[in-house]
């Protein structure tokens, strides 16, 4: 028989794969990867009753949409794998300032910063490489966050009948030049990984008018996609491309797209290069159509976490594998949006508590999710018109 201590750590692990979410595994494997905080800035982030309480309810079964999953009661923060938009006090919003100053104090040189950026599918193909399609789980979370994946979504009721009848006309004489040219909803995902967003909307939603695109940097995590034995190139087409090349043209025309999923992929590029990177994507849009974005905001503890050394620029940084990432703010996210003539619908930071139940352990991320859509022909006009 197990000891008592092997049998615990087991059915905990067991509990765990269960329960846990794609952000529980992932936030435990980023702070494994990346080096500890010191003390007191870990303890300035402990759970306590008078800065994890937050007014709300606790809900069961499935997961509400997020900021609906409210902590009322301190002492029940290990009952829940996550809790939403947990206010934080004045010590912890100093001691974050604080954190990363220090560690963008002594940003790599510029001849290794370009290294980076030359060398960047190198690191994302060696990454798949290594963890193929172990690293992630399915994010059948997005269906709850974006409905506009899911089966039982309509496209917007304000785009009228003529307003259809022009976009199509405007795509007739290319539609033999694409795939899923004949589709009558096409959705778009950048930075599709091993397509762990990509299976779950195929798998969920049946109807015969989707077409689902999606493309990587990582020539490998594309190939780990085309060999999924659920891919269907008749109703899916995956590619590589970078979402950062200007010269670097999509497979599909424009004003085609209902809509493009960016999930933890802006944040990878060039902080130069990410408002022509929108700029061109908005185009892909038809009228109405959406973007939708979940990334990482400032001072997420993955940001927090970094040592001196690893700073590229402001709020940009290499991780030990040589991927990099940039961190947020709504404003910034909003402007790169609403610079391509998009709409706001949602730009919402969600500031999470997230909860390692075996170590008794916390972690505060900080994500922002956005909605921004195209407007419609109509809509454009009268903002001519009023200007």
């Amino acid at each position: 028989m197990l000891p008592l201590v092997t049998r615990v750590r087991c059915q905990h692990f067991r509990f765990l794969w269960g329960r846990g979410s794609t952000y529980d595994w992932l936030a435990l494997y980023w702070s494994r990867l990346l080096p500890a905080a010191d003390w007191s800035f870990a303890r300035a982030f402990l759970v306590s009753a008078a800065t994890a309480a937050t007014t709300g309810s606790v809900m069961d079964g499935k997961r509400p949409q997020f900021g609906n999953r409210h902590l009322k009661d301190p002492s029940q923060v290990f009952q829940h794998n996550a809790w939403d938009n947990v206010q934080w006090s004045e010590e912890q919003e100093t001691a974050a300032q604080k954190k990363v100053l220090e560690n963008s104090s002594q940003p790599l040189p510029p001849e290794q910063q370009e290294e980076y950026e030359n060398k960047a599918s190198n690191y994302w193909d060696d990454f798949y490489t290594i963890h193929e399609n172990r690293f992630f789980k399915d994010r059948q979370w997005l269906f709850t966050e974006f409905p506009e994946l899911s089966p039982s979504y309509k496209s917007r009721s304000d785009i009228d009948g003529e307003q259809k009848q022009d976009i199509k006309l405007d795509t007739a004489d290319e539609s033999k030049d694409y795939p899923g040219s004949s589709a009558n909803y096409r959705i778009l995902e950048v930075g599709c990984g091993v397509g762990n967003t990509v299976f779950p909307i195929l798998q969920t939603n049946n109807d015969s008018g989707l077409f689902v695109y999606c493309c990587d940097f990582s020539s490998t995590a594309v190939e780990i996609v085309k060999n999924n034995p659920d891919y269907d190139p008749s109703r899916c087409f995956a590619f590589v491309h970078d979402l950062s090349d200007e010269s670097s043209s999509y497979p599909i025309p424009e004003e085609s797209l209902d809509v493009i999923v960016l999930i933890f992929v802006l944040s990878a590029i060039l902080p130069s290069k990410m408002q022509e990177a929108i700029t061109r994507l908005s185009k892909l849009l038809k009228p109405g159509g959406c973007i939708l974005l979940r990334d990482y905001g400032r001072y997420d503890m993955a940001q927090l976490r970094f040592k001196k050394g690893r700073c590229l620029s402001e709020n940009f940084y290499v991780r030990g594998d040589g991927t990099r990432v940039y961190f947020f703010t709504q404003d910034e996210l909003g402007n790169l949006f609403t610079t391509a003539g998009l709409q706001k619908v949602q730009n919402t930071v969600d500031r999470r508590l997230q909860v390692n139940r075996g170590k008794q352990l916390t972690m505060y991320r900080v994500w922002i999710q956005c909605k921004y859509r195209k407007p419609c022909k109509s809509e454009s006009q009268h903002q001519d018109n009023t200007q």
